[in-house]
């Protein structure tokens, strides 16, 4: 059963990483969808922590790459190099040419590197010199950005960040969880090795998998309601929250919604995904997606908190009309 070998593998990252399940499960649904992930939180809450030693427990190959204000997009795809004894340019391929892409802070580089990490997100290629490579399978890149100490930053637009599948808010973590980490990494001989628990067929199996899950077209209909309240909130009765939304959700937001809800449905056994699936789901694909206004800043209103109430406010059995 591949929903034990995922079990085994939340297990056996425990072993290095405390307290982050819900992290680990939304990398692990974003690896199994083929999409990417976008993980916001301060520093030390274990983000590069947690990709490594996933990687290590997938047993796929990792690079972790800092964004910084110097770096160039050849230092990312890689470039042509001279060489001298052979009289020709030869291809040195960049650290994007792995299954596991860590871009720690995403928002250090300037907007030229970032748009040669999107490109490479989005078409799932690069090009060196005249010649296209395609990059390795399964590619995910997990972008991670610091919401604090903002100076010397380039925050990526808005438009660009729709490419990420799920933006996840990582919280510091519990009083107990928080006693266990401080006595794992006080241990100068605490050990983070683990065991490989899943291969790439896995992987590719189980994407197979997961695109047979069925959804009801009661379901379908929801996340197009969903979708349409953050563009038209008006007709939804949100006029509280209509004048905080300046533009609301891609396409790509309705792709993801019903993509992540059938990952989640199979990682809990199902072959048909629930309302609840849906709504376990739907803040991490809709928060990034929703852009506010001034207003909402100077009022303390953020994408996470519409979001709840969206779900609060539109119906599931709502009768849709499509247009």
């Amino acid at each position: 059963m591949h929903q034990e070998k995922i079990a085994n593998v939340i297990q056996e990252v425990r072993k290095v990483v405390v307290g982050q399940d819900r992290m680990v499960n939304r990398l692990l649904i974003g690896l199994f969808t083929n999409g990417h992930i976008l993980l916001e939180g301060v520093p030390g809450l274990a983000k590069t922590l947690t990709v490594n030693t996933l990687a290590k427990v997938l047993h796929l190959d990792f690079n972790r790459i800092q964004f910084t204000p110097d770096l160039l997009p050849a230092d990312l795809i890689g470039t042509m190099i001279y060489n001298q004894q052979a009289a020709n340019f030869e291809v040195k391929k960049g650290p994007i040419f792995s299954n596991l892409i860590l871009a720690d802070e995403v928002n250090r580089s300037p907007a030229k590197v970032q748009s040669a990490l999107l490109e490479a997100m989005q078409e799932k290629q690069v090009t060196i010199g005249e010649t296209t490579y395609q990059l390795d399978r399964p590619f995910l890149v997990l972008a991670t950005q610091n919401p604090v100490d903002q100076e010397g930053t380039y925050p990526l637009p808005e438009a660009q960040v729709d490419r990420f599948m799920m933006k996840v808010h990582i919280d510091y973590p519990s009083k107990a969880d928080e006693m266990e980490v401080m006595r794992r990494m006080a241990n100068m001989s605490f050990s983070s090795d683990v065991d490989a628990m899943l291969s790439k067929e896995d992987i590719f199996e189980i994407r197979n998998l997961i695109n047979s899950v069925k959804m009801a077209e009661p379901l379908e209909h929801y996340i197009i309601e969903l979708v349409f309240a953050t563009r038209f909130p008006d007709q939804y009765g949100l006029k509280e929250e209509a004048k905080y939304i300046q533009f609301g959700v891609s396409p790509r937001a309705s792709i993801n919604l019903n993509l992540a809800s059938k990952a989640v449905a199979f990682m809990d056994g199902r072959d048909y995904v629930l309302p609840e699936d849906i709504k376990e789901i739907a803040e991490d694909v809709l928060n990034h997606r929703i852009i506010l206004n001034y207003e909402a800043e100077a009022d303390g209103v953020n994408t996470r908190d519409l979001v709840k109430i969206l779900m609060e406010k539109v119906p599931i059995n709502k009768s849709v009309t499509l247009k």
